[in-house]
């Protein structure tokens, strides 16, 4: 057979060989580096037999495929070491993962000495250097096997896997692990690894699961690379705004208010406030919005008509039953209120007391819209609401910030007519960009495409065609504006496509910041209408967006993207002035009085402590200005300017840093630091 290497060459062997020994025959270097290979463009276990011609191509650790089975590999080592010092442990699973690798196992939460014992003996294993050796089972065999040994997860995954489904596993000394690889040859190669954290993971996701402990870790082949990455995990934890936001006091969480229900502190909502009353602003002067202010909770049967009670209900807040079993057991889906065009609505005792937090606001605006009758000389007609909305997250998905029962966003729908569509949803992309570049994030986002599965057609409303007609429409607006993006099947609302801008936190995590939908469905449910030239009645094309997104998830990106370093204009303290001592007290409160009375958020610290201190203090506390006053500026009219991003900015009149820093606050300009803080 001949086998073509990937620069081309050729290999001829007249025997089958496994990839590792093509490895080997080429150099024993290569066969050290080997962690898995390709055969004509499939990834594969190095123990894979190769019997005709074929394109083979040796993956190192260099390779994305490659660190997956080295650190796959690291993971099988971290399961044998568990149960070597903790015999009870039930296995779970244990996948390679970005930058990484995890396990899970049923045993009581560990400690970081736990962590370290648990590494001590995994060198242990990798100093012996087993050879991992790999066969199968047939399911009866296999599920025996783990029966007696006491792992009911492994059984579990063995009688989920489908029938015919080969069912392999992988040896290291005495230690099996079911597996479907692939895998390094022996456990010798792992060169640097390190456990990073444990933490609780339910079962297969399931908060209805048994609560287990994840240990994660991570390897690479050189010490150099393993310490590389652990100084960049102890930065992005100072970055994580769970631990930051805190120790800036900006928001805290407290059990008894709840998960997922975060409490902002002073600092928190001053900067909230400030993004809230520019984007108000912004959208109401500047793009031509009217802004509404609508109830957090309704009856179900508002949000029957759309369809939302049937595709939200089960993530919504509802009062007035206990459970969803009492309300399924008092309604009748089958009544005229799903899907219903007309205001005379069928209720039955159900509709009448079951009322629910919103999860959204675009119900509430149509009716705003339907208040009253609109030509097209009115349209388009942009509505603007910071809502607060409430969904009912599983306790194992909330985090910080970025995923909470409670938060508000900066929605807006904009009613239009269909000659209207294009421009009006440019200028939703535009409005968005415009607020990433002021926050300083436009260069970490990405754009997505989210399109309905026509495989799963049940979960949205409308026909094929429906869609095909939209998505291909806004394919041609996204394409006229320029985007670079990716298209994802069945991540579009259940009433229309949508472009999604997303961003990672500091731990690689997406989440969608912005989101810009067309809808094609919704006016024509809920009866919305305009009079056209003609004097008919026509229905309007609706877009849903967001402006800025979520405050909160927001905010808790600009903590971790800024390390806590805001804009001066978004700081809840922008300056604060430092007496050099108490005798300068007053000129220090005239100072403070006209920083003030010019809008800025200053305060001035009279503690006894030296000037030194103080300067420290505010620059722990990533104050952006700090005024030093004593006798000179005090007879002078001047302050003593040091910044958080030129450090000694020197002496000037106090009347020119008044009009610097106002005029700073009013461009929201983003100053760069110039030099690192002393």
């Amino acid at each position: 057979m001949i086998i073509t290497l990937k620069d081309g060459s050729k290999k001829e062997y007249d025997q089958a060989m496994s990839v590792y020994d093509i490895a080997r025959d080429i150099s024993d270097g290569l066969a050290r580096a080997a962690c898995m290979g390709e055969v004509d463009g499939k990834t594969v276990d190095l123990r894979t037999v190769v019997d005709r011609d074929a394109e083979v191509n040796i993956l190192t650790f260099d390779s994305d495929e490659g660190k997956k089975a080295y650190r796959h590999t690291c993971s099988h080592v971290l399961a044998e070491a568990v149960k070597n010092l903790y015999p009870e442990a039930k296995l779970a699973i244990g996948p390679s993962i970005d930058n990484g690798f995890y396990y899970d196992f049923d045993l009581p939460p560990l400690s970081r000495e736990d962590l370290d014992k648990i590494e001590a003996e995994m060198k242990k294993i990798i100093k012996k250097g087993d050879r991992l050796e790999r066969f199968s089972m047939s399911r009866d065999e296999a599920i025996a096997m783990y029966k007696e040994k006491g792992e009911p997860y492994k059984v579990e995954l063995i009688e989920d896997l489908p029938e015919g489904e080969e069912i392999s596993f992988y040896q290291q000394g005495d230690f099996v692990e079911l597996c479907a690889g692939p895998h390094l040859m022996s456990t010798r190669p792992l060169k640097a690894f390190k456990l990073t954290s444990s933490s609780g993971a339910y079962w297969r996701g399931d908060e209805k699961n048994k609560m287990l402990t994840r240990i994660y870790g991570t390897a690479y082949t050189k010490k150099d690379e393993l310490k590389e990455y652990l100084e960049y995990l102890a930065d992005i934890r100072n970055r994580d705004h769970n631990k930051l936001g805190r120790e800036m006091e900006l928001f805290t969480t407290v059990d008894v208010v709840g998960q997922g229900l975060p409490l902002f502190m002073p600092k928190g909502t001053k900067i909230i406030q400030k993004m809230q009353r520019w984007i108000e602003d912004l959208e109401d002067y500047e793009w031509g919005y009217v802004r509404t202010r609508t109830p957090l909770m309704a009856k179900s049967t508002l949000y029957k008509i759309s369809d939302h009670w049937y595709h939200y209900r089960d993530g919504m807040f509802l009062l007035g039953y206990d459970n969803m079993e009492d309300i399924l057991a008092a309604e009748d889906r089958s009544d005229e209120v799903r899907g219903v065009q007309d205001l005379g609505l069928v209720q039955n005792d159900a509709d009448a007391n079951v009322y629910a937090l919103r999860p959204m606001t675009c119900p509430f605006q149509y009716y705003v819209y339907k208040a009253k009758q609109h030509s097209y000389r009115d349209l388009p007609y942009r509505m603007g609401e910071t809502s607060t909305l409430f969904r009912n997250e599983e306790s194992g998905e909330m985090h910080g910030l970025t995923r909470v029962r409670q938060f508000t966003i900066s929605e807006g729908h904009l009613v239009c007519t269909p000659e209207q569509v294009d421009e009006e949803f440019k200028n939703c992309v535009k409005l968005a960009k415009h607020c990433l570049t002021v926050l300083g994030l436009e260069d970490d986002v990405t754009y997505r495409f989210s399109k309905w599965d026509p495989n799963d057609a049940g979960k949205y409303l409308g026909t094929a065609e429906d869609w095909d007609r939209v998505q291909d429409a806004m394919r041609v607006i996204l394409d006229e504006i320029g985007l670079e993006y990716t298209e994802a099947d069945g991540e579009a609302a259940f009433y229309g496509p949508k472009l999604d801008i997303q961003a990672k936190n500091v731990y690689g995590k997406e989440d969608t910041m912005i989101t810009i939908q067309l809808d094609m469905f919704l006016a024509e449910r809920y009866d919305m209408y305009y009079v056209d030239k003609d004097g008919e009645r026509k229905r309007p094309y609706i877009i849903h967006r967001t402006s800025m997104g979520c405050y909160e998830r927001t905010l808790a990106w600009l903590i971790e993207k800024h390390a806590g370093k805001f804009p001066t204009w978004l700081c809840p303290e922008q300056v604060r002035v430092l007496p050099v001592s108490e005798k300068f007290e007053e000129y220090a409160q005239n100072v403070f009085r006209e920083l003030r009375r010019n809008g800025v958020d200053v305060t001035v610290d009279s503690s006894s402590e030296r000037i030194g201190y103080k300067i420290r203090a505010a620059q722990m506390e990533k104050i952006p200005y700090m005024l030093v006053v004593g006798g000179k500026e005090a007879e002078d009219g001047t302050v003593s300017v040091r910044s958080r991003f030129a450090g000694d900015e020197g002496v000037k009149p106090l009347n020119e840093f008044v009009q610097a820093i106002c005029e700073e606050i009013r461009t929201k300009e983003f100053r760069k630091e110039e030099k690192k803080e002393d």
